[in-house]
């Protein structure tokens, strides 16, 4: 069976398990920190670290560029994500046994590709071991990475419903990201992904303080959770067909 919503599928249309969908967030989590790190390594030995304006317009759109390639590598696999609160989001969206999907399979398999990709870069390319770093007070950075999350949630949801072409979709969601990281990043690191964060604290053994539960966990999730009721009394969700939700919510094991 195939999917119907090219704007959710891989590129090709085939059926996925289950089992596949889950593969293919732990790989897609995986290059992201690791590929991710290596990227932005060379990225500033070549182009500077520096955050001047002029800076970001030359670095701006390489971001984008890199998300939109991303965004269509999760496509090709299958709708492999890197980001727990994206998932989340369409999961509180469906029905409970996709939400538990979500929660016991899906976030997991990310957070354990990204722990992998944080153990890859530290193997492979040491000098580009750098996560996020909290450079502001616990409560000022959660509210930091809350509300931003909320700025990504709204976006996505809004792209979900909207008609737009699914290239449109991924520039959109590709700028909106990269925006919102110029905002937090000296004060967060701007990442907005619980699983890529605890990656790199887990590296450190940090995975557990207050710091981190609070500002890359608990903030996000919340804030991702508002989005999506805010968005229901505005929006109801939408109906996905009996085709649709065999694809994308109750795949075969």
């Amino acid at each position: 069976m195939r999917r119907d919503d090219d704007d959710d599928n891989n590129g090709g249309g085939e059926p996925i398990s289950r089992t596949e969908l889950v593969v293919s967030d732990l790989f897609v989590s995986f290059m992201w920190v690791w590929l991710g790190s290596v990227v932005r390594y060379l990225a500033c030995g070549i182009l500077g670290s520096g955050t001047s304006f002029r800076d970001l317009v030359i670095k701006g759109p390489l971001a984008v560029l890199y998300l939109y390639w991303f965004s269509l590598l999760g496509k090709r696999m299958g709708g492999g994500s890197y980001n727990p609160l994206i998932v989340l989001c369409y999961g509180v969206c469906g029905d409970f046994e996709g939400f538990l999907f979500v929660v016991f399979g899906r976030i997991p398999a990310q957070v354990l590709g990204s722990i992998f990709g944080v153990w890859f870069v530290n193997t492979t390319f040491p000098a580009a071991a750098y996560g996020p770093r909290l450079n502001v007070d616990m409560h000022h950075g959660a509210l930091t990475e809350g509300v931003l999350t909320l700025t990504i949630v709204a976006v996505s949801l809004w792209l979900k419903k909207s008609g737009k072409s699914s290239s449109t979709k991924m520039w959109i969601s590709s700028i909106s990201k990269v925006m919102c990281h110029i905002i937090s990043s000296d004060m967060t690191g701007g990442i907005m992904n619980p699983a890529a964060a605890f990656g790199w604290a887990y590296a450190q053994g940090q995975h557990l303080t207050k710091e981190h539960l609070c500002v890359y966990w608990l903030a996000p999730m919340e804030a991702t959770l508002l989005g999506v009721w805010i968005a229901s009394l505005f929006v109801h969700p939408r109906k996905l067909n009996r085709r649709q939700r065999q694809n994308e919510i109750r795949f075969q094991l």
